[in-house]
């Protein structure tokens, strides 16, 4: 045995023993050892093997995993005179304040002032989200409150490991008489992504809520083509305690052959799905309709449902339509991290 390399404690196994070895060989992309002194010598390290007994290679090193919850209240002006008064004053619109704020590891949320509603920002401190990630996002709007809830920025599927999936879970609460506005920003789903997300809304039947969900193969502008990805998405949204709405989408596998489908989106590398359920729904199809685009888009209503569908070319062409289409929606200007 080499000199200065004593085999793994209580080990009777030589094998685990000299690979337990403290003079086994790094690996790239291994973590530092704590307080550990850097090795300034030129002598090449050294794997040392028992005779007769083959190489166990090391186990597949697992890559870091992000995760994240955020949880957000409102209710309506007046109410919860208990609440401490610096978190009621910290977001107010014009006729709701926060009620309840948590937040856990790479997930945020910020609070502008100035908006023309109570507004929260979500925010991904991981920068995107990969394999293995864990996400959840959580808001409640009281009776008669409103809440608009955005994304800070494109939140971005990246490349994970074989077997790894990333996962979003967004649960939204609408009370009587409450609104509630989910204006989530582009996902860019990157060549070997995967990515599930599930969207799940319990609201009181005469509250109104609007969702929006775009979604971009790629960034066209970069060259970037997504030959293969794993990308599904469930809504269940029920009102009064009803299931007024399922529906699931699912890409996976050679997504820029499926997505070149006709029935698919004929080619088109960007989409979105807008929902606004309301008691005024009906009354907004007709104007849906005269602010859509001519080809790539419909718009249907159903059950006090509003269901809107557009593709384009990338991601411009679509972010510039659902502005113009948000726009009229909402009798509103948009939060202003949409326009940044």
């Amino acid at each position: 045995m080499a000199r200065g390399c004593a085999p793994g404690r209580g080990s009777r196994d030589p094998a685990r023993r000299l690979q337990g070895s403290a003079c086994a060989t790094p690996r790239a992309g291994d973590r530092p050892v704590a307080g550990a002194r850097p090795d300034l010598t030129e002598t090449p390290p050294v794997t040392l093997l028992a005779p007769g007994l083959p190489d166990a290679p090391h186990p597949p090193r697992r890559q870091p995993r992000a995760e994240g919850a955020v949880r957000v209240a409102v209710e309506a002006s007046g109410q919860g005179q208990g609440e401490r008064p610096g978190a009621a004053l910290r977001v107010r619109g014009p006729s709701s304040r926060l009620a309840d704020l948590y937040q856990s590891g790479s997930a945020r949320c910020l609070l502008p002032q100035g908006e023309p509603a109570a507004t929260a920002v979500l925010i991904n401190t991981a920068g995107g989200i990969t394999g293995g990630d864990r996400f959840a996002w959580h808001a409640r709007t009281g009776a008669g409150a409103e809440l608009v809830l955005a994304t800070q920025t494109a939140e971005r599927a990246y490349r994970a490991q074989p077997g790894e999936v990333g996962r979003v879970d967004v649960t939204l609460e609408l009370s009587p008489g409450a609104r509630l506005d989910w204006l989530a920003q582009e996902t860019i789903l990157f060549d070997g992504s995967a990515l599930e997300r599930c969207l799940r809304v319990e609201m009181a039947e005469d509250a109104h809520l609007l969702v929006v969900e775009p979604v971009v193969l790629g960034r066209a502008a970069m060259g970037e083509q997504v030959t293969q990805a794993h990308f599904a998405d469930r809504w269940e949204i029920r009102r009064g305690g009803r299931l007024i709405r399922a529906e699931a989408t699912r890409l996976s596998g050679p997504v820029a052959e499926i997505a070149a489908r006709p029935a698919v989106l004929a080619g088109q590398r960007a989409f979105a799905t807008i929902l606004y359920a309301a008691p005024d729904a009906e009354r907004k199809l007709s104007m849906a309709r005269e602010f859509l685009p001519k080809n790539c888009a419909g718009a249907s209503y159903l059950r006090e449902t509003l269901s809107i569908r557009l593709a384009a070319p990338d991601g411009a062409h679509l972010r510039s339509a659902l502005r113009h289409l948000l726009a009229g929606l909402r009798d509103r200007p948009l939060p202003r991290v949409w326009t940044m």
